[in-house]
């Protein structure tokens, strides 16, 4: 009979690829840029009052995020973003203990944009050989 032979392997449905991992995103108090949350440094405010650094990122209190540059650390201490932000003024120790931090974040390096303006524009061989451009007569 038609159909006796060897049967047909089942068909799989194909693998669906992993989904990708969750990754929590918070907002930098200094530039207002979403990052991953490990990229940025937690700053707390205790429930004593106190502001600090949380390596951890587990202590208790309202936190506040912070790239690892030193502009926005800037912008955060000196123009009163992280006080806005914590809902408190930071005192004198507290903000020692913070510009202490600071001084341990790597110096940035010059923007990009500020440096694009110092180079010469490239010269092609073919346009160097014809001289000044102007005319021979």
């Amino acid at each position: 009979m038609p159909g006796d032979g060897p049967k047909a392997a089942p068909t799989r449905k194909p693998r669906r690829p992993p989904r990708p991992r969750h990754v929590p995103q918070r907002t930098c108090v200094g530039c207002r840029q979403n990052r991953p949350k490990r990229e940025l440094v937690r700053v707390v405010r205790t429930p004593e009052g106190h502001v600090e650094v949380d390596p951890t990122g587990k202590k208790s209190g309202r936190g506040a995020y912070l790239c690892a540059r030193r502009s926005c650390w800037d912008l955060g201490l000196n123009k009163g973003h992280l006080e806005h932000v914590l809902k408190t003024t930071i005192s004198p120790e507290d903000r020692a203990g913070l510009e202490a931090f600071v001084a341990t974040l790597p110096a940035e390096p010059e923007p990009p944009a500020a440096r694009a303006g110092t180079r010469r524009p490239k010269v092609s061989a073919k346009s160097a050989g014809e001289g000044s451009g102007a005319s021979g007569a």
